[in-house]
Order: C-alpha cells, then sequence, then structure tokens
C-alpha cells in the first residue's frame, strides 16, 4: 500500500498499553497519539481498569482494539460482545480454535451493542495462530482463517510470517499483526517477530507496537522512526483495507 504521509501511517499503527495503571496507560496515550491511531487495551489493562480503559481511550480520540481473545460457549460469547459493542471499542478478538458458531456468536454480539449504544459499527478479528505458537501447521492456519471469514469476521490476527498464506486464503480481511519489533529491539516473549516494514510490505494492514516502544529509552523518536520506515517501506496497492467497507 502507499503511504506517503506521517497520518497515512498512522492509520496503520496499534498502540499495545500493556500497563496495569490506567493513569500510566493514558499518559503514554497522550504521548504517543500524533504517531498512534489505535489503542489496544488488552488483558492486563482491562483487569486492572474494566471498563473504563475502553471509554476513556475513546475519549481520548482513540480507535480501541480491546483484545480479550473470546473463547467459550456462544452465548456466554454472545453477551460478552455485546457489552463490548456497547462500550465504543472498534475492534475485538475471539479465538477462532472456539469454531464457527461461537466466532459468528461475537460477530452478531458486538454489532448489537454497538448499534444499540449508538457507535460505529465495529469489527471482529479471529485470532488464527499465536505469535508465540511455533509448531501450529499451515492447514490449521488456514483452516481457521477461512472460519473467521465464514463467520462474519472483518479481520484476523496473524503473525506477520502467516501473510504470505492469509492474503490469499482470506485476501478481503484486513490482517492485524502484533510482534512487531523495530530491528535492534528484543523480541521479549514473540516468537515470530517483523520489523515493521517486513509487515507492511508482506500485507499487513494493522501494526501493534507496544513494550518495543513504551519501554523506549525515548519513545517519541522511536515512534518518528518507524513511521518513516513505514513511508519508505510502502508499495502501490488498490485501496486502503481500513478505510473501505466490509
Amino acid at each position: 500500500m502507499r503511504l506517503d504521509s506521517a497520518e497515512a501511517a498512522r492509520r496503520h499503527l496499534a498502540l499495545a498499553l500493556d500497563v496495569d495503571d490506567l493513569v500510566v496507560a493514558l499518559r503514554l496515550a497522550r504521548r504517543l497519539h500524533p504517531w498512534f491511531s489505535v489503542a489496544k487495551v488488552g488483558l492486563e489493562l482491562f483487569g486492572a481498569a474494566g471498563p473504563e480503559a475502553v471509554t476513556a481511550l475513546v475519549a481520548e480520540g482513540y480507535l480501541v482494539f480491546l483484545d480479550l481473545k473470546l473463547h467459550d460457549i456462544p452465548t456466554t460469547v454472545r453477551r460478552a460482545a455485546r457489552v463490548i459493542g456497547a462500550l465504543g471499542a472498534t475492534y475485538t478478538t475471539v479465538h477462532t480454535q472456539g469454531g464457527l458458531a461461537m466466532v459468528a456468536a461475537a460477530v452478531e454480539g458486538m454489532a448489537e451493542g454497538a448499534a444499540g449504544a449508538g457507535a460505529p459499527p465495529p469489527w471482529v478479528l479471529g485470532v488464527t495462530v499465536l505469535t508465540s505458537d511455533v509448531e501450529a501447521p499451515p492447514q490449521a492456519l488456514e483452516a481457521r482463517a477461512t472460519l473467521a471469514a465464514q463467520a462474519g469476521c472483518g479481520g484476523i490476527v496473524c503473525a506477520a510470517g502467516d501473510l504470505e498464506i492469509t492474503r490469499h486464503v482470506v485476501p478481503a480481511l484486513i490482517k492485524v499483526v502484533p510482534g512487531i519489533r523495530p530491528s535492534g529491539v528484543s523480541a521479549d516473549d514473540q516468537a515470530r517477530t517483523a520489523t515493521p516494514a517486513v509487515a507492511l510490505s508482506a500485507g499487513a494492514d494493522l501494526l501493534v507496537l507496544g513494550r518495543a516502544v513504551t519501554a523506549a529509552p525515548d519513545p517519541e523518536a522511536l515512534s518518528v522512526a518507524i513511521t518513516e520506515e513505514l513511508i519508505g517501506a510502502s508499495q502501490r496497492v488498490a485501496g486502503d483495507p481500513l478505510r473501505r467497507g466490509r
């Protein structure tokens, strides 16, 4: 895709606020908002602050990615997703391992919640293979990505190394890629990482960066460097998946 400005690159960057304090999270979010359009709330921050983590970040002008990886019986997942949609979250995750009925329930529930609250249409993201999983076979990746599409998900979560397969199997779904690490930054507990430029060139639509940026000595300077890297690595393709309708 062609990224010809910092704002274009910003639409493709998600900041993972993996902290256990909402005050700290909001400080980071405000500092880095010029370079990130999406804020990811995971289990740690949601466990510490609950729904307020979502509503506070929405109030800051972020699109919120609530990453709870729902996985339960369909009725429970539908009800949980309805609550998430009503909070104003733009994205939420569901484990595709839970099966078609469960994933479809998440899609239906989140849409219902958002509609009832007057929020914009949300996107459910099907988690395919975790970036810490080095043993899942390619067949599992293809099957889970296909299931996400069949269930009505707007996108999938996959590692950068999985993009070669998923962009052919489910070309219409957006590809959200965690485990992004700028050159020279520790991989931490991620087994399958990629640099921002490599992931973008491979077909990623939304790049998730957390500790690599938030724990950096100078997060702002690193964010500028990441933005410049994405602009330099961008390629011309038709349209921007994050801007088109589902």
